[in-house]
This record gives C-alpha cells, sequence and structure tokens, in this order.
C-alpha cells in the first residue's frame, strides 16, 4: 500500500485480506545465497529470494531485472506477461 498505483486499485480492507492470503502461501526461506547479477545491486536480493525459494517467477516492472529474462530456475516476466499465462 506504499505505492500509489497499488493504493489507487486496492482497498485498505481487500490489501489486509491479500497479505494475510499471501502468508498461508508463503514459502519462508531464512539462508539466502549470497548474488551479484542484477544491473543494480539493490535488486540482488530479490534475485537472493526467487534462488532459495525455488520461484518459478519473478513478477516486475523493473526493467533491469527484466534484461535478466532468468536468473537460475527462474522466469523474470512483467505482471502483463504473468497475465497471458493465467489465462
Amino acid at each position: 500500500m506504499r505505492y500509489p498505483k497499488i493504493r489507487a486499485r486496492l482497498a485498505p480492507a481487500l490489501a489486509g485480506r491479500l497479505v494475510n492470503q499471501l502468508r498461508d502461501l508463503a514459502i519462508v526461506v531464512t539462508k539466502l545465497p549470497k548474488v551479484d547479477r542484477s544491473p543494480d545491486p539493490d535488486d540482488n536480493h530479490l534475485l537472493a529470494l526467487a534462488e532459495a525459494g525455488e520461484a518459478q517467477f519473478l513478477v516486475t516492472g523493473d526493467m533491469q531485472l527484466l534484461s535478466l529474462k532468468r536468473h537460475k530456475f527462474t522466469r523474470i516476466i512483467t505482471p502483463a506477461t504473468l497475465v497471458e499465462l493465467l489465462q
């Protein structure tokens, strides 16, 4: 809810319910691998999370991450691409 784009689309109560549902489905990772692959060093933790959680997808609008296309087992895709895959 910190991002205006999200705040404009989701009511706070709905956002809270979604977060609670995500918590129930989440895979908690405690040990992250060291990753130094992203053009933006601040994004390396996202790649480490995807790797440790063996994520199938990393969904982002970040062009620097998208330029990588893949990290280990994880495809890096846009939200629009995810919607297409889910249809």
